[in-house]
């Protein structure tokens, strides 16, 4: 039997999750044709909201909200990532899942993602490396990990 991997999401991204689930259910108990154009439009429609419906249920019912990981400087989600490429240029992001929202300005990665993939279980100052779409592998090095909620403090 394959494990399900727990998925980490702030409150937030949890909260607009069953937002969306909810708008979608009562849509779909609606099981109004308003607004499609022909019969082949509302099943098409019909689908993707279905499958839409089944991805969010899957989402949350994997969902660990909000939960802090260990402070140890090691990436995991849940963790704000300050990072360092080979080119000196750095970036500060949330390793987790991704649900469309801008948290704090800061851009999420999620952990299946090149870059996201490439750094769960680096400590700080590891290297490490991730190919890019156009083929080209890009070094980066992890400079800070912290717990989301907690990135802020210290911080210039």
């Amino acid at each position: 039997m394959a494990t399900t991997q727990r998925l980490w999401l702030t409150q937030h991204a949890h909260d607009r999750l069953r937002e969306e689930l909810a708008e979608l259910l009562d849509r779909r108990q609606g099981g109004s044709a308003e607004g499609t154009a022909n019969d082949q439009d509302f099943a098409a429609d019909a689908g993707r909201r279905r499958g839409r419906i089944r991805e969010i249920q899957e989402l949350l019912r994997n969902a660990v909200v909000g939960e802090a990981p260990p402070d140890d400087g090691v990436a995991e989600p849940g963790m704000v990532l300050t990072v360092r490429f080979d080119d000196d240029e750095t970036e500060t992001f949330l390793l987790g899942a991704r649900d469309g929202s801008d948290l704090d300005g800061l851009t999420v990665y999620s952990p299946d993602s090149p870059l996201g993939a490439a750094l769960s279980g680096a400590t700080q100052g590891e290297q490490r490396t991730y190919c890019v779409p156009n083929g080209g592998t890009v070094q980066v090095t992890l400079m800070r990990a912290v717990p989301y909620g907690r990135h802020g403090a210290g911080q210039p």
